[in-house]
């Protein structure tokens, strides 16, 4: 079993490369595009910087302010959360662990956000179209934290249903 301190940093390290993409990315994309300007990558895939200043699917968006301040504290809760399970972890699970580490420099970059702009950097675009359901068009734009905590969730569902302890381990 290796050391607890080496399996915590190498989670750690993997939520500080999230969080050092999605902000690479997003400064990027707010020194390449206006507010709405829409570059088009391939068809279906585009670039449109967006501000959020509400949650997923810009909930809360048009709440009047307040909500930077909930999401900036819901995020740091949420944050410590996970630190505290991923260092409780007493078995190498690596999916529930990976998972957890996703999902916290996904939190991060985003709270990082609302604390320094008061909104979410969005800009990426993507368009469902060819899908026949309207529920999914158009999809709202995104980032790369929003991607981290969305791949992460996903682990945690398949770590939660499909993986057993001795699958899981080391």
């Amino acid at each position: 079993m290796p050391d607890t301190r080496f399996r915590v940093f190498k989670g750690l390290a993997l939520s500080l490369a999230v969080i050092i993409l999605d902000q690479l990315t997003k400064f990027y994309a707010v020194q390449k595009l206006e507010l709405y300007e829409s570059f088009t990558v391939f068809p279906g895939f585009n670039f449109m910087l967006t501000h959020n200043t509400g949650a997923a699917f810009s909930f809360l968006s048009q709440a009047g302010g307040w909500q930077r301040f909930f999401f900036i504290g819901l995020g740091t809760v949420v944050s410590i959360i996970l630190i505290i399970w991923m260092k409780s972890l007493t078995t190498n699970k690596r999916c529930l662990y990976y998972a957890l580490a996703l999902v916290l420099g996904g939190v991060i970059g985003n709270v990082w956000d609302r604390i320094v702009y008061g909104y979410v950097i969005d800009f990426i675009d993507v368009s469902l179209g060819f899908l026949p359901w309207q529920i999914f068009n158009p999809w709202p734009t995104f980032n790369i934290a929003d991607s981290a905590i969305f791949i992460g969730a996903f682990m945690l569902i398949i770590d939660a249903i499909w993986l057993n302890d001795s699958e899981n381990d080391t």
